[in-house]
């Protein structure tokens, strides 16, 4: 019988949240599909914010709506920490865990479990994340469509922040030897990459479970020795107090580490970053962002920062929005808060959704005029840009850029920039 429209054959995975979410999205496809699954959707879950666990459930229904025999399996961040969640959802199928989402064999028993049926109590199959010791990367020889390639370099998180879910979904802070990290960057040197990011959870904790503990800027050092050929390398979201000697001189003296970098901020209030958790304060952020400049005076930089923290007065939310302006970023990612079930914060007291809401879009209003005075202030100047497919790239400094001619997908091209729509550069 032929099938009708809107049927799915193979292995589709839908991703939420993160960059490492979407790293290892890859490599659940290829592993699902290797399996041998057909026709399945996977859902690879969020749990940061109750809305990505929103977004999920309601990807999850429209799915099952489009083909009723669609086999739907729920993995991810929010499988972790809420698997009844989706469990009492009678459109999923199965829920599995985080700790081995990226494996074969994993996919391969639920393909088993798929084929003879799964009652009740099979339909979650989540291990004790907590439990997990050695890390189980995607190493991924390609990606495909992209000319930016992603490591992941450390899974997990050691510390509580008080707002903070992703501990309980993703376990205790494990990284990949170096060695093996090298590697993975050459094998995608080699297939055509010119540019590299090392992601991870925590990614300045890398190394302390390791031999030796080595640590970031150790890393750093060892695969642009290890791979001369590497174009470009980049850092995901790093934490300020975590960061070591060897990752600032490795700013300062190498040229392939590119200027940019996002920094784990949450607040610019001594009080909120207490109740919060966090192990800086304001004053040392700025200290640390000052040695940044120190070391690298062409440095540009991005933070996340939470709007409307529990407990969180006028004052200290224009403290915060003082503090990003203080800071110089270019980059912000303002997010409202949202209360996690199982976390401190979400025992402390709220604030009312609407001024959540409303600070965080006035945090973002203050990030729009950061992001257009660095983009004023790169007019005029000459910048390397990584060419991407529809006449996009990204600087050096990661600021998105908008080509006005043709050129090679993939190349480096050193161009003048002619102007910004405020939201983007514009070459000439």
């Amino acid at each position: 019988m032929a099938e009708g429209p809107g049927v799915q054959r193979g292995v589709e995975v839908v991703n939420f949240g993160c960059r490492l979410n979407a790293l290892e999205g890859d490599g659940i496809a290829r592993a699902a599909t290797a399996a041998g699954l057909e026709r399945a959707l996977v859902v690879n879950t969020c749990a940061v914010t109750a809305e990505a666990v929103r977004q999920a459930r309601q990807a999850i229904r429209r799915a099952r709506r489009r083909d009723p025999a669609l086999k739907v399996i729920v993995t991810g961040c929010a499988a972790q920490t809420e698997p009844a969640t989706f469990a009492a959802m009678g459109e999923v199928d199965l829920v599995l865990g985080n700790a081995a989402k990226t494996t074969v064999e994993t996919w391969a028993a639920a393909r088993t479990s798929l084929d003879f049926g799964v009652s009740a109590e099979q339909k979650v199959q989540v291990q004790d994340i907590s439990a997990v010791r050695e890390a189980t990367p995607h190493l991924a020889d390609r990606f495909e469509g992209h000319t930016r390639a992603f490591v992941e370099v450390q899974n997990g998180c050691d510390h509580r922040c008080t707002f903070c879910i992703i501990p309980f979904g993703r376990g205790p802070s494990r990284s990949v030897p170096m060695g093996a990290v090298v590697a993975q960057v050459a094998r995608l040197v080699e297939s055509g990459h010119g540019e590299v990011v090392l992601t991870g959870v925590d990614l300045t904790a890398y190394g302390a479970d390791l031999p030796g503990a080595p640590t970031l800027g150790r890393l750093v050092r060892a695969v642009l020795a290890g791979v001369p050929e590497l174009k470009r390398l980049r850092l995901s979201s790093i934490d300020a107090v975590e960061a070591d000697a060897e990752l600032m001189r490795a700013l300062a003296e190498e040229e392939r580490l590119m200027p940019h970098l996002h920094l784990s901020l949450q607040s610019g209030d001594d009080l909120i970053l207490k109740r919060m958790k966090r192990r800086h304060s304001r004053a040392e952020a700025l200290a640390f962002i000052a040695a940044l400049r120190q070391a690298r005076p062409d440095v540009v930089l991005g933070a996340d920062i939470i709007a409307g923290f529990p407990t969180e007065t006028e004052a200290q939310a224009r403290a915060t929005r003082d503090f990003v302006e203080d800071a110089g970023l270019a980059f912000l990612h303002a997010f409202p808060y949202s209360a996690r079930p199982g976390t401190a914060a979400a025992r402390m007291p709220q604030l009312a959704p609407a001024l959540v809401a409303e600070r965080a879009a006035r945090l973002r209003e203050t990030g729009a005029g950061l992001l257009r005075r660095h983009l004023s202030a790169e007019v005029g100047r000459r910048r390397t840009v990584l060419v991407e497919a529809g006449g996009r790239g990204h600087t050096e400094h990661f600021t998105p850029v908008r080509l006005s001619g043709a050129a090679v997908r993939g190349s480096l091209a050193d161009l003048r920039i002619a102007g910004h729509d405020g939201a983007r550069l514009i070459a000439a």
